[in-house]
């Protein structure tokens, strides 16, 4: 059996028993018990199944039993935890991934067969042979299924105590979170609970992190366990615990960002930098700056260097601030830099920095102070999460002494303001600190699930939605909290992620109709193109006194999208009256009433946007369409002409030619024709600021060519496709007097000048 298809039966069964089908669940248990070999466990199986027939059957003749509900969510717990020893003992038989290579290889057996996790509480020191204890230990925790009272008490005893260091009490804590995901247990969330009440930042946002990943992943099993939801609804009552859960929510959700970011740095920033590059050095006087040392002033020079390119320093500025923000900007940079051996072991991906690390032993020189005053300012870094800490001084032993003592130099310098800022900022801002933790172990965690050799043998937990409010314990946790649900929501709303945004919204209009909220969750839908529902919630929104003029302008937009131009017409008139000036106003009513067949009147608007703005050449387009479906074919052609100097698109070319067969110049058609199919065709650049999707209609069809400009690089048309226009247009050409008994010796023709 597969993993795959190990996984996918297991995460059925689970479905099954939270929804309450024990039967089928029975049934599928029983399979993977007998035709696996699993004796063990076949008794159990049975007496729950034989207890569950006999409730079934008491409950179908009106037995009166108090205690019924009670026993049934004991068969309900008893059956989630049959379901996971079978499929820890299928894992352990059949599961290629390295966690259960390293399980099986090292011999680890349920801690309570073993005698002890490994955990001593009177841990004081880093030498290597501590270390490797406390690596066992992590390894005996992962890999544990459900630990005992001894072990969860001394593990309980181990986070708390104050006789070990934190770095090793968070290192054991990343491993209960690792093995509750691998195997459920409620005394590893109760572990979990305490770690997070622990008054240690490392340790406390650590568990936080841990259990919001475990709530989200086992939601269907949380009805069942009352004393760790209860457990939850007690922290949430107090103000820190909500202000951290919201924090880390939202970290987790901006992790998804990740790889949007670095395609941006990939793409936009770094290309830019290139360009720059090779003055850089002198441009900024770098020897001379190092010497100075670090004042306040700007170097004059510095703008300069942006002169080649505009944009950049924007950019740049964009990328600092999302930088404080937290955004993971180094996971680009530092994805080359996990090769070293040290991360070919997996605990290592889960250890906080610290300086003391033997592992270390190689990047400090002894004999000198400049590679250990490097390592303690990259561990005072904010900006950087442990993984990188370690990539980073892996990395700098293989840099020239000179290098390695300007690093130190400006390292130390940057280190020292930041950490001015910081103790301003934690002044202000008392989380502050435990922002920087947690945001750094999510990062932590990205790394891990993301670049680690062996990736595929786990679950990305980064892959899942991550829409904590529609989980059942957690969504009722922040929907009891509004303000916190909205900040949630309209964090997805500021990055886009429509679909996240117009539940959480949908959620708070449930609870309070407000007109800024309806707004907002018609752009969501109209984002999505669902332009039916987007326009239902700006309509509600009109009944609210909140930007009534944009507001109107998108119930316009939505009828246009819906394919109903007369009451997109409506509403831009109504907007005229609030806005009488505004040329993209106009150009919509031109836009509607083409679509309506009222060519005359469209083209009186165009031409009045001509008149108000002469520099905007896209409006030359619907005056050249509208000009030749009113007969004026000498305007077409001019304003026909003026788009083929400039940038023509492939409609250009094609409207070209109906004019000039219209015209009688059927040769000059056809070559205008093959232009615009053509690859040797000019391409267009540019776009209408409008959304010009319209019908499929002859009308729709027309709008959709007099305003058809994409913004992206235009495409010839393949054949197809142009006859596919062409029959759209047919009805107008044959009303500008062409003959209908030429149109398939034109076609052929053509058809014979494209195989030339």
């Amino acid at each position: 059996m597969t993993n795959k298809e190990l996984k996918a039966k297991y995460t059925e069964i689970c479905s099954s028993i939270a929804a309450r089908r024990l039967k089928p669940a029975f049934d599928m248990l029983e399979d993977l018990i007998t035709g696996n070999g699993l004796g063990s466990c076949y008794d159990e199986y049975k007496n729950l199944e034989e207890t569950y027939q006999f409730m079934l059957k008491y409950t179908v003749e009106g037995v009166t039993d108090p205690e019924r509900q009670k026993v049934y969510r004991r068969l309900i717990v008893s059956a989630f935890e049959l379901a996971d020893r079978v499929n820890e003992a299928l894992r352990m038989k059949f599961s290629t991934s390295v966690e259960y290579d390293k399980k099986r290889a090292a011999g680890y057996r349920p801690p309570a067969a073993s005698g002890t996790l490994g955990c001593d509480e009177n841990i004081k020191d880093f030498s290597p042979e501590v270390q490797d204890k406390v690596r066992n230990c992590f390894y005996r925790v992962w890999f544990s299924n459900m630990l005992s009272d001894e072990d969860s008490e001394k593990l309980g005893r181990f986070l708390q105590s104050s006789m070990v260091p934190s770095v090793y009490r968070s290192f054991i804590l990343s491993a209960i979170t690792l093995s509750l995901q691998r195997y459920f247990d409620q005394e590893k969330f109760i572990l979990l609970f305490g770690g997070y009440e622990s008054g240690d930042p490392g340790i406390s946002q650590r568990a936080l992190t841990g259990l919001l990943i475990c709530f989200y992943m086992y939601d269907s099993r949380m009805p069942f366990y009352p004393e760790i939801t209860g457990r939850l609804r007690i922290l949430n009552e107090k103000p820190a615990f909500k202000r951290n859960l919201e924090r880390i929510i939202i970290q987790l959700i901006r992790s998804k960002e990740t790889e949007k970011l670095q395609q941006r740095i990939r793409d936009e920033i770094l290309p830019e930098m290139i360009k720059i590059s090779p003055h850089l050095k002198n441009k900024i006087s770098l020897d001379s700056l190092m010497e100075e040392g670090l004042t306040e002033d700007k170097n004059p020079e510095w703008e300069d260097i942006f002169k080649d390119s505009p944009g950049l320093l924007n950019k740049m500025e964009e990328f600092s601030e999302m930088q404080m923000k937290g955004a993971d900007v180094f996971m680009g940079s530092f994805s080359m830099l996990k090769s070293f051996p040290f991360f070919n072991e997996m605990s290592n991906w889960f250890l906080p920095f610290f300086p003391e690390n033997s592992d270390l032993s190689g990047v400090i020189d002894p004999e000198s102070s400049i590679s250990s005053e490097l390592v303690k300012a990259i561990e005072q870094a904010p900006i950087l999460c442990n993984s990188d800490k370690y990539s980073f001084c892996l990395s700098i032993k293989r840099l020239p002494k000179e290098n390695l003592e300007f690093m130190s130099q400006a390292m130390k310098a940057e280190m020292e303001q930041v950490k001015e800022l910081k103790e301003d900022e934690q002044l202000l801002d008392p989380g502050s600190r435990e922002e920087i933790i947690s945001n750094q172990y999510i990062q932590d965690l990205y790394r891990f699930y993301k670049l680690f050799p062996r990736k595929g043998d786990f679950e990305d937990i980064f892959g899942w939605r991550l829409d904590f409010h529609n989980k059942t314990v957690l969504g009722d946790i922040l929907n009891e909290d509004k303000k916190l649900l909205r900040n949630i929501g309209e964090y997805y709303f500021a990055k886009d992620q429509y679909r996240e945004a117009a539940e959480i919204f949908g959620l708070l209009l449930e609870h309070e109709p407000q007109g800024e909220l309806y707004q907002k969750l018609a752009w969501c839908y109209q984002k999505r193109g669902r332009f039916r529902a987007a326009l239902d919630n700006y309509l509600k929104a009109e009944l609210y006194d909140v930007n009534l003029l944009w507001n109107t302008k998108k119930i316009a937009l939505c009828y246009r999208n819906l394919k109903k131009p007369g009451k997109a017409l409506e509403y831009y008139r109504e907007a005229e009256k609030s806005d009488p000036d505004n040329l993209a106003n106009h150009l919509n009513i031109g836009h509607c009433l083409l679509e309506l067949d009222r060519y005359d009147e469209a083209l009186q608007c165009y031409f009045k946007v001509e008149y108000l703005a002469p520099g905007n050449t896209k409006v030359w387009r619907p005056i050249a369409w509208c000009s030749f479906l009113t007969g004026k074919k000498e305007q077409s052609e001019k304003y026909l002409k003026k788009l083929i100097e400039e940038q023509p698109n492939k409609h250009d070319f094609m409207n070209m030619g109906h004019v000039q067969w219209s015209m009688g110049k059927r040769k000059e058609a056809l070559g205008y024709y093959r232009r615009s199919i053509s690859k040797k065709g000019e391409k267009a650049e540019g776009g209408d600021p409008f959304d010009s999707r319209a019908g499929s209609t002859a009308a729709g069809g027309a709008a959709k060519k007099a305003v058809a400009d994409t913004g992206k690089q235009d495409e010839p048309f393949t054949f197809k496709e142009f006859l596919s226009v062409f029959e759209e247009d047919l009805p107008h050409l044959v009303s500008r007097g062409i003959d209908m008994e030429d149109v398939p010796i034109m076609l052929d023709q053509l058809r014979y000048w494209l195989e030339e």
